[in-house]
């Protein structure tokens, strides 16, 4: 064993170090916290006003505002996963070939086991978080919180813009849970991202083939962008307002690494070079929004 392997004890003689001081914006701390990466779990929170002191691991020691925010959180994860599977249903038996089928099948699969992750973080909240999985599991179509998630898919090129687009924008909602100040929650992240990624890959390659082997495959050049159209908007909403003032304390509290606006602009920056490879085109980002 070499020497710098030793136990080394603090010197109790010494000052005591500063306290840490919380980044200006939601970037981590701790550089082993990567982009859209897994890393070995830590201990302590990475950024907001409490960098360096030990996540929360139960719904009893959390501070109110805390609390109420996570739950706000989880519900509106929830209702995005249970409704997606509503969306895609009617497309497991009427999808083109065999593979689309089964990959639906996947993403059905995927949705359900992560609306019931967020499901059991909410149980954890005792009868306040139960009260609210009986109503996520009480909607139906046409119910649901964000835009996106009431709209039907009429065509399979819907699928495909939906899957590209509006499940990216919840990959990037999971990163920014990622290694966040709550325990259960950070530690849920690493299996939901990978599951997810399945369907980026499935709506890109579904959206550029219709756009890109037209006569080959299901549907027109012209499909493919009338769904982008009508999807990219949506997706731009779901990140909400530009100057949320939700968005500013989940930074200050550990649980979201990014403001709206900065999240949003990560996202543009990655979908516009892959719209420009499968031949289409993206509209204004201000085009046909509902939240700005």
């Amino acid at each position: 064993m070499s020497s710098d392997t030793r136990v080394r004890f603090p010197d109790l003689n010494a000052a005591a170090p500063a306290p840490p001081r919380a980044p200006a914006s939601g970037a981590p701390a701790s550089k082993s916290l990567k982009e859209g990466g897994t890393i070995e779990p830590v201990r302590e929170i990475l950024w907001g006003n409490s960098v360096g002191v030990r996540k929360f691991e139960t719904a009893q020691e959390l501070p109110v505002d805390m609390r109420k925010l996570i739950i706000k959180l989880m519900v509106v994860q929830a209702d995005t996963e249970f409704a997606s599977i509503q969306q895609h249903r009617p497309w497991l038996d009427s999808a083109p070939t065999l593979e689309d089928r089964w990959i639906e099948a996947r993403i059905v699969a995927d949705e359900a086991r992560h609306g019931l992750q967020a499901c059991r973080i909410l149980r954890d909240f005792g009868e306040e978080g139960q009260g609210y999985i009986d109503e996520l599991l009480a909607k139906r179509e046409g119910q649901h919180k964000l835009d996106a998630f009431n709209m039907k898919f009429d065509r399979w090129s819907d699928v495909g813009a939906f899957c590209c687009f509006v499940d990216r924008v919840g990959v990037y909602q999971l990163r920014a849970f990622q290694e966040c100040s709550y325990g259960p929650l950070a530690r849920a992240m690493p299996l939901m991202l990978s599951e997810e990624q399945l369907h980026l890959n499935f709506g890109y390659s579904v959206l550029k083939r219709i756009a890109k082997d037209e006569g080959k495959y299901y549907g027109t050049k012209e499909e493919a962008q009338a769904a982008l159209d009508k999807w990219y908007p949506r997706a731009l909403d779901m990140f909400g307002h530009s100057n949320s003032e939700t968005s500013r304390r989940a930074i200050e509290m550990g649980l979201k690494r990014w403001t709206n606006e900065e999240a949003r602009a990560r996202y543009i920056e990655e979908v516009t070079p892959l719209v420009k490879a499968a031949g289409l085109s993206l509209p204004n980002p201000d085009f046909d929004r509902h939240i700005l």
